[in-house]
């Protein structure tokens, strides 16, 4: 029994010389945006790419920017460093009145389906942890404005 044990341990000191031995090739410094992922509290600001051709979806997309520009806040349009709340955003970026109150009705049911139980937008701002939720409704009530041609 010894012996078979030996020859394991052998056989184990061996891989671990041929593994030790293999060279590695140098490789470049690594990026390390390419690995570290900021929260998207801190992200820096990356305007969109393609805006919606629909106006109710663009102003959508265009608060989200906002939100990502200027930072996001709870409990007030608008806080003492530029941070916007969703409503906020909204209506720094509608063009009217009446772009507003669509790109509000699109919002709050995209809310809804998510999150039933939510009255109005700023309630579902103020209730949030993060902007994380935020983003993800804006993107999703975009896509659902430029499905409805809004």
């Amino acid at each position: 029994m010894s012996t078979l044990m030996d020859e394991r341990l052998a056989l184990a000191a061996l891989a671990v010389a041929v593994n030790t031995a293999v060279n590695v090739p140098d490789t470049g410094p690594v990026d390390l945006a390419d690995i570290v992922r900021v929260p998207a509290a801190v992200q820096p600001h990356r305007p969109p790419v393609d805006l919606y051709p629909t106006p109710v979806a663009a102003v959508l997309q265009r608060a989200r920017a906002r939100l990502e520009q200027d930072g996001w806040c709870q409990g007030a349009t608008v806080d003492q460093d530029g941070a916007r709340c969703l409503h906020g955003a909204l209506r720094l970026e509608a063009a009217s009145a009446a772009e507003l109150h669509d790109a509000l009705t699109v919002l709050l049911e995209t809310i809804r389906r998510h999150f039933p139980d939510e009255e109005t937008v700023p309630g579902f701002n103020d209730g949030r942890h993060g902007p994380r939720a935020v983003f993800r409704v804006l993107d999703q009530a975009a896509d659902l404005a430029h499905a409805r041609d809004l």
